[in-house]
């Protein structure tokens, strides 16, 4: 670095500077940094970059992740300002009903159409109507079966109205019932019979049968099974006529086409009354039977109207509604 003047001269004029004996060393001084500051080499773009790079900081917002995020946070508000403009748009535009949705009935298939079209939904059919239509309006090859289903005015909640009761169906149920006995007793018919035969059954987890019929002694030996049993319908039940020691009048009455009924948590009754092969006046006889029970079990706390609703159909076909004043 020069120290004279003279020294400082000479490098002024090597720099080209426009400076004479005349100025002061320090004018010289300051002639000589100014022209060395300009010919300093400019900041590219990459060292500029590198320079940023070497700024971001470890954590926050100067971070990779802070840089990420707010990146993100931009082009979350660019898509949601360029939705908003076009729902700006879309407002002046008519909008496009949306189809309305079919009815059940349109739904349905051809066959079940085709019966539907018998039935007039606006009128109410007496019992002998309700028989006749039920036959005409099965739309499956298979025999399908005559379904009740009556709508009561009570609370199952309520003990005395949680109607159940079984009885035999005069003209029988139409159905091949499995009978299972467990009791040592020989019976004609029974598919099961005898204590040991129908536990190992249970064991196994083999329940090939409809109805399970049990002495008193033996009903103790079916409780370690009650949670298989109870679920589907099959435990002995004193009410449903399956726990009696007249064993053989139980079995024959099964096989004739007793049938239990019970309201569910709605207070409705289903129950099948036949199979579509019978006559009308098979049916009407079976359904007679069957709210004739239903009337006899009416609780003495239910007051007024005890039918709320009756209707009768078949497996997978329309529904017609009966009457209640044809009821009686």
């Amino acid at each position: 670095m020069a120290t004279s003047k003279t020294e400082l001269l000479e490098e002024a004029k090597a720099l080209n500077l426009d400076v004479t004996a005349k100025n002061t060393v320090a004018e010289i001084n300051a002639a000589i940094a100014s022209a060395a500051k300009a010919n300093e080499a400019p900041v590219t773009e990459v060292e500029t970059t590198e320079a940023a790079e070497a700024k971001v900081a470890k954590a926050g917002k100067r971070s990779e992740k802070g840089i990420k995020e707010a990146e993100e946070k931009v082009a979350k508000e660019d898509r949601k300002a360029h939705v908003a403009e076009a729902a700006a748009e879309a407002e002046g535009k008519p909008k496009q009903l949306a189809k309305p949705a079919r009815s059940k009935l349109e739904r349905s298939g051809k066959k079940f159409r085709k019966s539907a079209e018998l039935i007039d939904k606006t009128k109410s059919y007496s019992l002998d109507e309700a028989v006749e239509l039920a036959l005409k309006t099965s739309p499956v090859k298979f025999d399908a079966t005559v379904e009740l289903h009556v709508n009561l005015s009570v609370d199952p909640r309520q003990a005395d109205q949680n109607i159940r009761d079984n009885l035999l169906l005069p003209a029988g149920s139409g159905k091949k019932v499995r009978v299972a006995l467990m009791d040592d007793t020989k019976v004609d018919g029974v598919e099961i019979s005898g204590v040991e035969n129908v536990i190992k059954a249970l064991e196994k987890g083999e329940m090939n049968f409809d109805i399970l019929i049990a002495t008193p002694a033996q009903m103790p030996k079916l409780g370690k099974f009650a949670r298989t049993l109870g679920p589907r319908g099959l435990m002995p039940n004193p009410k449903s006529g399956t726990v009696t020691n007249d064993v053989q009048k139980a079995v024959a009455e099964a096989k004739a086409g007793r049938v239990e009924y019970r309201v569910d948590s709605t207070g409705i009754i289903h129950l099948g009354i036949g199979k579509a092969s019978f006559t009308s006046a098979q049916l009407l006889e079976n359904l007679n039977a069957v709210l004739a029970s239903i009337k006899n079990n009416k609780p003495g706390s239910v007051k007024g109207t005890y039918f709320k609703a009756v209707h009768l159909t078949t497996s997978m076909g329309p529904s017609i509604t009966v009457d209640l004043s044809s009821i009686g």
